[in-house]
């Protein structure tokens, strides 16, 4: 929006023995000390935590109006009103006047000229401190050294989120589609799309929260918050105007309470799918993937219409056979997936640890099995059997009948009992590498011998008891290494720690070559 209180706000003037030492993104509150979500304000220059951490840089301003509510306003009084601050991670400005994000400037350019000081003071600090572990990682034979110390040294180029407010379930999967990078990559390729026109035009878009639905991209929010990550300029991401757009478009997702990582992927994915159906600004996004003959070869996957970007990549056929037991009629039903939801069976429900003793290992293997074995239905779910006109007892199985490029599995630690919703803390033993799903095809033998093989590119793992507390984290392989993201901390790991994760989301990447002969 543009803001009106722009020039009695914004008195500063890029200076930095006015900023605190250090990059913008870890400067520390001034009143509790956090480095959690700095604010500088644009007036005095303090620096102050965000509202979703202690709210410091609100009461800042609130303390600073309270003079003007019990007098008559001095003309010194309505010049400084500290009401204009700036995000030190995205740049972002915003007026507390206004409860809005702002998207103008002062006469003068001052907004422009502190966002540019901020990230040559960020850049800075990158530099400095990227050279001094290059330093480190000359002096030793590192990379072994590194994953030895596992989650103490923090990545190089690896970029976190921040968390705002219990916003871990969205991070985690953003971080874990960051790296497939075939997807990742489709979406830093889109050209930008600008939002606004006429005064405003030409200017960098800052997402607002006045703006009606048809003025925001949820597939250029993401572009944007994929580009900043792994581009190495700062330590951690600010993802608030894609949570905005999160809002505005998926109400089940408003507010502060911890949500599901695997129904946010999903509500994320139908999403990006759903717009980049519909092209944006008139211009049809789904040419580009026409255009990309790696993505659209054969691809018959369409959930919902046209074929987009997230079909032809997580999208795969499951044919379901519904087998009456009466008069054995057998009904066929082809369903389109971006993900397979697997039960741990219940005989493994109690082994919570891959070194506890005492009965077998649950396996992915073992999932996948109860997923795909011949199943009689229960009283619950008699199949009306449209031979003998009425509902029987039949019998269920799935077959997939097609392999996705990127193999998403849901392993359902989540169940009610009674009035709870409770969790299944087992471990289930996954592999890192070829995981062989030809066995699980309806037409194994129309398959390549590579071509059911995946390997493991990211883990979702949720920590804690219970579906709306605990934490979320993923780790996830970017260039042969494994890194672990926990909101705005990335600390290289190594595949031993990996495997011992108790996974919820696994992403499998599809192998292309030959690259050794293990299978699950």
């Amino acid at each position: 929006m543009e803001c009106p209180h722009l020039g009695s706000s914004v008195c500063i003037a890029p200076d930095s023995a006015k900023f605190p030492q250090g990059s913008p993104s870890s400067w520390c509150c001034s009143v509790c000390r956090s480095n959690k979500s700095p604010w500088v304000c644009l007036t005095c220059s303090s620096v102050h935590c965000g509202r979703y951490v202690n709210g410091h840089a609100k009461k800042h301003y609130e303390d600073a109006q309270i003079p003007m509510t019990h007098h008559k306003k001095t003309e010194k009084q309505e010049k400084v009103q500290h009401t204009v601050c700036m995000d030190c991670s995205s740049y972002s400005t915003y007026c507390y006047r206004c409860d809005d994000f702002v998207v103008n400037d002062t006469k003068l350019g001052l907004v422009q000229k502190v966002r540019e000081h901020l990230q040559n003071l960020e850049n800075s600090a990158f530099t400095s401190d990227r050279h001094r572990k290059r330093k480190l990682l000359e002096n030793s034979s590192l990379n072994s050294k590194l994953l030895k110390v596992n989650g103490s040294t923090t990545a190089l180029c690896a970029t976190g989120l921040r968390n705002l407010g219990n916003t871990c379930f969205m991070n985690a999967i953003l971080q874990s589609l960051s790296n497939i990078q075939q997807f990742c990559c489709y979406f830093k390729e889109l050209p930008a799309v600008e939002l606004r026109n006429g005064k405003t035009a030409g200017r960098r878009t800052y997402h607002t929260r006045s703006q009606g639905d048809n003025n925001v991209s949820l597939v250029e929010e993401f572009r944007k918050t994929l580009c900043a990550l792994w581009q190495g300029s700062q330590t951690a991401f600010s993802p608030e105007s894609l949570f905005y757009v999160v809002w505005k478009i998926m109400p089940n997702f408003r507010g502060y309470q911890q949500q599901d990582a695997h129904e946010f992927m999903r509500y994320l994915l139908d999403h990006l799918h759903l717009e980049l159906q519909g092209g944006f600004n008139g211009v049809s996004r789904s040419v580009i993937l026409q255009e990309n003959s790696s993505l659209a070869a054969s691809n018959k996957c369409c959930i919902n219409g046209a074929s987009t970007v997230v079909t032809a990549i997580f999208g795969g056929i499951l044919q379901n056979e519904v087998n009456c037991l009466i008069c054995g009629t057998e009904s066929r039903k082809f369903d389109p997936f971006l993900d397979l939801s697997l039960d741990i069976p219940s005989q493994f429900r109690n082994k919570r640890t891959k070194n506890q003793e005492g009965g077998p290992m649950c396996t992915l293997r073992d999932c996948l099995r109860s997923f795909t074995d011949l199943e009689e239905l229960d009283e619950t779910e008699l199949y009306m059997c449209h031979k003998c006109k009425k509902k029987q007892k039949s019998t269920k199985k799935f077959w997939i009948q097609k392999l996705p490029k990127v193999l998403c599995l849901h392993l359902k630690r989540f169940h009610w009992t009674a009035y709870l919703r409770n969790k299944v803390d087992t471990y289930v033993e996954f592999p890192l590498r070829g995981l062989d799903m030809k066995c699980y095809l309806l037409e194994p033998e129309n398959s390549g011998p590579e071509s059911c093989l995946y390997d493991l590119v990211a883990v979702v793992v949720h920590h804690g008891s219970g579906v709306g507390s605990g934490h979320y984290t993923a780790y996830a392989a970017h260039e042969g290494r494994w890194f672990h993201f926990n909101d705005s901390t990335v600390t290289l790991t190594d595949e031993e720690t990996v495997v011992k994760a108790k996974a919820y989301i696994l992403f499998y990447v599809e192998r292309q070559a030959k690259s050794g002969s293990d299978k699950l």
